[in-house]
């Protein structure tokens, strides 16, 4: 755990993120908004920000998180991994969902999530193309651990959104 909070901490302070000497450590909600204010930042027409949400919601989902945002999460990654959707594209996708009022079941969390890429990998990344293709290696990562629902994103995709599997 001290190697992991040292490159951390060292990817915080390479990339200007702001970091208190007297938390004894960062955490992955704190990189996460670093990465999101640069994603955002980017104002770019292909949405990368939508990307980092849905890996994030996905590697992060737990007991407490809602249904809907391990469904869309996994829908995103899918859509963007596996059919090379835009982070716009997937943003719409979203939007389209949310407009079917429907309760939304989550498929199981796996129990042995180990995606090897993190928040932390992709902030040190330097700006620019080395860290989006750092945000793409992340997505697949964690879109890797979920593998077992794929039928089901995929049949969920096809139904809901005519995207062919």
């Amino acid at each position: 755990m001290g190697l992991e909070r040292n490159l951390i901490r060292r990817a915080c302070e390479t990339y200007g993120v702001m970091v208190n000497r007297s938390q004894p450590e960062i955490s992955d909600k704190d990189l996460y908004d670093q990465l999101a204010l640069y994603t955002l930042e980017l104002r770019d027409p292909e949405f990368i920000h939508q990307h980092i949400v849905d890996a994030y919601a996905v590697q992060h989902a737990g007991p407490g998180t809602k249904p809907i945002a391990i469904v869309f999460g996994l829908i995103g990654l899918y859509l963007y991994v596996e059919k090379n959707f835009t982070g716009r594209q997937v943003q719409r996708v979203h939007m389209q969902l949310a407009k079917h009022n429907r309760k939304w079941t989550a498929p199981a969390i796996p129990s042995d999530q180990r995606a090897t890429i993190g928040v932390a990998d992709v902030l040190a990344a330097p700006p620019g193309p080395m860290r989006h293709a750092m945000i793409r290696r992340w997505c697949e990562s964690v879109w890797q651990d979920w593998q077992a629902t794929r039928s089901q994103i995929a049949a969920l995709a096809r139904t809901e959104l005519g995207v062919a599997p």
